[in-house]
């Protein structure tokens, strides 16, 4: 819980403006990922590397392997040098913990500018 504020906080509403305003779908199970992830209407997903027992990472590969066309994920790793093992999921962005909030928005505006119309 305390990781999804952080990502939350760190990005706001719309960490762009040519960006439309962020809806956030919290969850806090691997089940109820991947449930989310199938039924379609996501444009990102982050996710905490270091989350137990079902690692981000894990998960990312599992969603990159098992949903056709996924949508692109970002992966927080507990430390910058853990950036290949997000490699290794397939995810398309890691961020390090602690949460730069600079950094992540602008991972996230880059995952996003290739999914989501721009807003006028």
């Amino acid at each position: 819980m305390d990781v999804r504020q952080q990502v939350i906080l760190a990005l706001g509403r719309r960490p762009h403006p040519d960006l439309p305003e962020l809806t956030y779908v919290e969850v806090a199970t691997e089940p109820v990922v991947i449930a989310n992830m199938d039924a379609g209407g996501i444009d990102l997903a982050i996710l905490d590397g270091e989350a137990v027992p079902a690692g981000g990472m894990g998960i990312a590969k599992q969603l990159k392997d098992e949903i056709y066309r996924c949508p692109p994920v970002l992966v927080l790793t507990g430390r910058p040098q853990d950036a290949w093992l997000a490699t290794w999921s397939r995810a398309e962005a890691a961020v390090p913990h602690p949460i730069d909030p600079v950094q992540l928005a602008e991972a996230v505006i880059g995952l996003l500018r290739s999914r989501v119309p721009a807003t006028s």
